[in-house]
């Protein structure tokens, strides 16, 4: 009997141009995600604009939102600047960020994600305004002292609410690390390097994902195959790691990673401008300034956390690495030396020859339909929460693959949006990821500003013959994305400047991370994952096998090295690229504690919606894990949790020989 509630799907039959009906009992929500959809071409409906923002519906359009949010900004200055101190203060201060987070974010994802050229290049100019404004208001003096005046004056700072104070300090920070202390020259110079500062991230983003090319000639001709020709040129724009074929391996490493002088100067000058702002400012480092408000709470900290997680798994790390190097000896007998483009593949290996993973044999189980509908009956049973699929408005979207999901809690009615775009195109970025569009906040109406968010995966398109089928690691990233979509729905902050996921580095990736737990667990995956064409649930020794195999080279894939030339992350992750670790540690924490009894309890995930998904950024990150595990965990507390994952579970080999 299934647990899930009968969900409305706005999506019309029309639309659907093909739904695998084999398995006859897929609800709305799966039939709107196994379904290939095209749209009609709509003569008699007006054009609602990218997100519903109508001016949106042109590329002109920006600009006058644009233009709109600054002119907003200015009125709202003034009227922090008059202001007296007190709640007011912090308010208006958060209708500031509003206005202008509302145009820069959406403006910042239509850059990267809008399939035309044209709106690419508008958003981001629009970007680079608002960036702009937002350095300027950061150095304004009379703006800081409104502010200022409110945090020195202890009578009614005191008595403000604990939510408001943290808001309030969060925005003084943020004029602090500009510089608004330092003098008029010196200020002037934090305005420079800010600027120069998004001028080289753009400029490194941009190459960290272009490919390198190399003759044609230079490479063995068999090879040629397996890579992108462009005239005399081979493009290499990946490292190939699962490739069987040793050189192909060898020579995508290589290409691809090889030193970039112009690279490596951009990325020097952007190491060297974080060091000068953060002293100017008045920090030992760019690592103290970045890591102030954190968990780990300093560079020290984390580099404890980091060397006891080295120290304790280096036994575990040189045993992994002696089993990559027998199964190359035993598949490449000639040549047997492990190098460093071989660790993925052959963890890779061990795995589906130890464990029998074959993603093949997992993926029919896994359409996305009946991932979302496993992702719609688990909020439903740990949140009372339900996914309703609406059909976008006309150019409401950026592409006709889009699905537009309402989050609808049973009480609370309307949450916010969901935009799932989760199907390859050559033009979105590669990395699966998460776009706040729009946060949540508390209006003066006596409304809530209902949070925007944007899903973005790289899943195959269906096909004539079957729906889009995922593997065991996509399914995952799904969850894991999805984690980070729930932050936003169902957190309900006051202020819009600490809505959902908008919260320091190593406590954001908790919720995402946590929800990989759910996805391997198998009492969640009996729920949904059944196969597309015959029905049949997913073995749960087969579960269990995939679990184990997680574990299998654990220990050396936790300290795998990233190679920094090709590391977005860099920019947004700059000191803080430990935050998965640390997040990875809490999420364990909590599902070991709290869900492992019991993943489907409700009353466990209202509680873990009370204490860590309601805060946002709201609250203090240690406070809101103290809550949760009723306990202050320390650095050590953290390594165990990590390595303790990496155990083995006897009763998959018991169940695998049973079986």
């Amino acid at each position: 009997m299934s647990v899930y509630r009968p969900l409305v799907c706005l999506l019309s039959h029309a639309t659907a141009a093909r739904v695998w009906r084999t398995v006859t009992t897929w609800s709305p929500v799966a039939a709107a995600f196994n379904a290939r959809v095209h749209r009609r071409l709509d003569l008699f409906h007006q054009n609602v604009g990218l997100f519903g923002v109508p001016e949106l519906s042109s590329v002109g359009g920006f600009e006058v939102v644009q233009d709109r949010a600054l002119q907003e900004t200015q009125q709202l200055v003034e009227q922090a600047c008059r202001c007296p101190p007190g709640v007011q203060t912090v308010e208006i201060f958060d209708k500031l960020s509003d206005s202008l987070c509302r145009v820069a974010d959406m403006a910042d994802f239509i850059k990267v994600a809008h399939p035309d050229p044209s709106y690419r290049e508008a958003s981001e100019r629009t970007c680079i305004n608002i960036g702009t404004m937002v350095e300027r208001l950061n150095t304004n003096v009379d703006l800081c002292k409104s502010l200022k005046d409110l945090l020195d004056n202890e009578e009614i700072f005191s008595k403000l609410d604990p939510e408001t104070r943290r808001v309030a300090e969060l925005f003084l920070f943020d004029f602090e690390i500009s510089g608004i202390h330092l003098d008029k020259k010196k200020r002037k110079e934090a305005v420079n390097l800010n600027v120069k500062l998004l001028d080289l991230s753009n400029q490194f983003l941009m190459s960290c994902h272009m490919p390198n090319r190399i003759e044609k000639r230079a490479l063995p001709e068999h090879i040629h195959q397996h890579f992108t020709k462009d005239g005399n040129y081979i493009q290499i724009g990946g490292l190939n790691a699962d490739a069987p074929d040793d050189l192909v391996r060898e020579v995508a490493y290589k290409v691809f990673l090889y030193p970039n002088e112009n690279v490596m100067h951009i990325l020097e000058e952007l190491l060297s401008c974080r060091d000068k702002l953060a002293r100017l400012v008045g920090y030992e480092s760019y690592a103290h300034r970045a890591l102030k408000g954190t968990m780990a709470k300093s560079p020290e900290a984390v580099m404890s956390f980091l060397q006891q997680i080295t120290d304790k798994l280096s036994d575990r790390t040189e045993k992994d690495f002696e089993m990559m190097r027998e199964m190359k000896t035993k598949l490449n007998p000639r040549n047997p030396e492990l190098m460093p483009w071989d660790h993925p593949y052959f963890s890779g290996v061990i795995r589906a020859e130890r464990f029998n993973i074959e993603p093949s044999l997992y993926s029919p189980y896994f359409s996305l339909g009946a991932c979302m509908e496993g992702l719609n009956g688990l909020f439903t049973q740990l949140y009372g929460v339900s996914l309703l699929a609406e059909q976008p408005s006309v150019g409401e979207v950026w592409s006709e693959d889009v699905r537009k999901l309402a989050v609808v809690h049973e009480t609370e009615g309307l949450l916010g949006y969901i935009y799932c775009d989760f199907f390859y195109r050559p033009d979105k970025p590669h990395q699966d990821c998460h776009f706040t569009i729009r946060g949540g906040r508390q209006l003066e109406d006596g409304q809530y500003q209902l949070p925007i968010v944007v899903l973005m995966l790289n899943l195959p398109h269906p096909t004539q013959s079957a729906p889009t089928l995922l593997s065991p690691g996509m399914m995952e990233n799904l969850f894991h994305e999805m984690g980070h979509a729930m932050h936003s729905m169902l957190g309900r902050t006051r202020y819009q400047h600490v809505t959902g996921t908008r919260c320091v580095t190593d406590f954001a990736e908790v919720p995402s991370i946590l929800m990989e737990y759910f996805a391997t667990d198998y009492r969640v995956i009996s729920q949904f994952a059944r196969h597309y064409q015959t029905g049949q649930p997913l073995p749960q020794s087969m579960v269990a096998r995939l679990c184990e195999s997680k574990k299998v080279c654990g220990a050396a894939d936790t300290q795998l090295q990233a190679w920094q030339l090709r590391f977005s992350h860099l920019v947004g992750y700059g000191a803080k690229y430990y935050s998965y670790l640390m997040s990875r540690a809490v999420a364990s924490m909590v599902w070991k504690q709290c869900f492992y009894k019991d993943p489907l309890n409700r009353e466990t995930g209202e509680r873990y919606r009370r204490e860590m998904l309601a805060h946002g950024g709201g609250k203090e990150p240690m406070l809101m894990v103290e809550g949760m595990l009723q306990k202050r965990p320390s650095i050590e507390d953290f390594v165990n949790a990590l390595v303790s994952d990496l155990e083995p579970d006897f009763e998959t080999f018991i169940m695998d020989s049973e079986g």
